[in-house]
């Protein structure tokens, strides 16, 4: 086998064990045994932790992969649906990637120098995802203007950590409620705003 299939083999077992990793995490938090996501993914423990050497690595390896792909999940929106749709279903996305990461806010403030490059990971790709979609909703005149993306994130974040079922439910309305409170005030964008609000930047 040449350099190349080792290589590409390796990339799929790796694939392998962060889907399985993001499937038991959302299921039973970043404390599920390690042979339930190795057997998940069709593979030995040994290769978790070739891969993974300690847990921290294989909650933080997680962690990356779904935030790039709720980012990258942004562009795919605004080039499928009108602005205000694709906001709206890019935060129930966001709220849904939030809700089923348990276990993980407290890892994150557990010392482990594994997480300690998260929250910046966290804040640099998603919020310029989210700001673009915020742009594009704003300039439609579907909602206010003085809304910045990382307060965004931070109350969909708080709003979608609810546990249980009547929890999530609680939670979803609240971030209904707050979608409305983000047309409140809209207006489009003439060119006369347009360049007063380039002005006061």
């Amino acid at each position: 086998m040449d350099a190349r299939s080792v290589r590409a083999d390796a990339q799929r077992s790796i694939e392998a064990l962060l889907e399985a990793a993001r499937e038991v995490f959302g299921a039973q938090g970043v404390d599920a045994p390690v042979r339930e996501i190795a057997a998940k993914a069709a593979v030995g423990i040994a290769t978790v932790y070739r891969h993974f050497p300690q847990r921290s690595d294989l909650v933080a390896a997680v962690y990356r992969r779904e935030v790039d792909a709720c980012a990258a999940a942004a562009t795919t929106l605004a080039q499928e649906h009108e602005p205000l749709d694709a906001l709206i279903k890019w935060l129930e996305r966001y709220a849904s990637f939030i809700a089923t990461k348990r276990g993980l806010a407290a890892a994150l403030h557990s010392g482990d120098p594994a997480f300690d490059a998260l929250p910046a990971y966290f804040r640099t790709h998603l919020e310029p995802a989210l700001q673009s979609l915020l742009d594009a909703a704003v300039a439609g005149g579907h909602i206010r203007s003085d809304v910045k993306a990382y307060e965004l994130l931070q109350g969909v974040g708080i709003l979608s950590v609810s546990n249980g079922e009547a929890g999530h439910r609680a939670g979803q309305r609240m971030i209904e409620l707050l979608i409305d409170g983000l047309r409140f005030g809209s207006a489009p964008l003439t060119s006369d705003t347009r360049r007063s609000s380039v002005r006061h930047r």
